[in-house]
């Protein structure tokens, strides 16, 4: 039988730090939902994975930095992919409400967005 599941059901009310909770594992293969509120990484701390990792933001805000200098802004529904071992942290998520992510890591070579030419939403095949 099929199982649907709702990203923003059973938000966990009572927590100290962020909440990772896998949604799917296969080989070369896990989708997450992160759940933030308010936390950042640890000062001096860097994400360096060997995976990529694509990430949806679906609610809330959040900035991340990377290790080259340059700093991301994200609102609802911001997407970027963040290549295997790009050093990056998150700078800040939002305070007043939960932050929820997905993110997709996967390994393999080195991936790029397919939807996307120039920063813009391809129009057509």
């Amino acid at each position: 039988m099929i199982k649907v599941i709702n990203l923003f059901d059973e938000i966990p009310s009572e927590r100290t730090k962020e909440a990772f909770q896998d949604i799917l594992r296969a080989e070369n293969l896990r989708i997450e939902r992160i759940i933030s509120h308010g936390e950042a990484s640890p000062e001096g701390f860097w994400y360096n994975q060997q995976e990529n990792e694509w990430v949806l933001l679906l609610a809330g805000t959040a900035e991340l930095s990377f290790a080259d200098g340059q700093k991301i802004a994200l609102a609802p529904g911001d997407c970027l992919l963040i290549p295997g071992h790009v050093r990056h942290r998150v700078e800040r998520t939002d305070p007043g409400q939960d932050t929820i992510w997905l993110a997709i890591h996967f390994g393999g070579e080195q991936a790029g967005l397919s939807l996307f030419e120039g920063g813009q939403f391809k129009t057509g095949k």
